[in-house]
């Protein structure tokens, strides 16, 4: 691995992510540094949630926090329709939120088992 630096900008808005879905009660919150893998972004942050309604719930809670906390929208988002995977796309971070059987089913951590974790939680 090379000496890939995470951007300021990029970690805080996964960070502010992270947190939005932990207040919704995401299961399984996880932020993956992928920006040495990838070239299109930074970081993924991966979340579930146990129904289509709580997905939806924590997208909602992300995009307003990151929205009152850095003034920034998404680029893009998919999936919002289905509820079962959305994708949140902010450039340099992207979010995925499943449904716990559809992120049990594509295991996108596993696609990334090789990539560093990113440390999310805010220090009391």
């Amino acid at each position: 691995m090379t000496d890939f630096q995470i951007q300021p900008e990029a970690l805080r808005i996964a960070k502010i992510a992270a947190q939005a879905a932990d207040e919704k009660q995401a299961n399984d919150i996880t932020v993956l540094s992928v920006g040495e893998v990838l070239a299109i972004t930074d970081l993924f942050v991966v979340a579930s949630a146990g129904n289509k309604r709580q997905v939806r719930t924590i997208c909602d809670a992300i995009t307003d926090a990151v929205r009152t906390q850095t003034g920034r929208s998404p680029l893009s988002s998919e999936g919002m329709s289905q509820q079962q995977w959305i994708l949140i796309d902010y450039g340099s971070v992207v979010i995925h939120v499943f449904d716990d059987d559809t992120r049990r089913f594509y295991e996108i951590e596993r696609l990334y088992q090789d990539v560093p974790l990113v440390s999310w939680r805010l220090v009391s």
